[in-house]
């Protein structure tokens, strides 16, 4: 699963939302990290669409223009579930050998803010 594919089905893991709305929580969730484009989203919109994990909630007219808004399936939310898993048990191990290689060769830890991720 992709960095932005990720980031959007946790955007709509708790409500639907439409594109603008997705685009917002995305960048909120990532701390900024994810800065999609419109066409990206899209892209991803209609990748995890024919994946069967989204699908169109409803259709809204606002201020003359159609919001499209998408919601998880429960494929979605076990699919999301399952990466979430994989990525925590991936930086679990990541900080154990980190830990290791810093008691062995003495490396102080670093500090601070970060993000893990894959590719967009």
């Amino acid at each position: 699963m992709t960095q932005a594919a990720f980031f959007v089905l946790t955007a709509l893991a708790d409500e639907p939302r439409h594109g603008y709305g997705i685009l917002r929580e995305v960048e909120e969730l990532s701390d900024g990290a994810v800065q999609m484009r419109v066409g990206t989203l899209y892209g991803v919109l209609d990748r995890l669409t024919a994946d069967a994990l989204i699908v169109l909630d409803r259709e809204e007219v606002h201020d003359g223009r159609l919001r499209r808004y998408y919601r998880l399936t429960d494929e979605g939310m076990r699919a999301l579930d399952a990466e979430a898993e994989r990525m925590a048990a991936g930086a679990s191990a990541a900080k154990r050998r980190i830990a290791e290689g810093r008691k062995a060769t003495g490396t102080p830890p670093v500090t601070g803010p970060g993000l893990a991720g894959g590719l967009a």
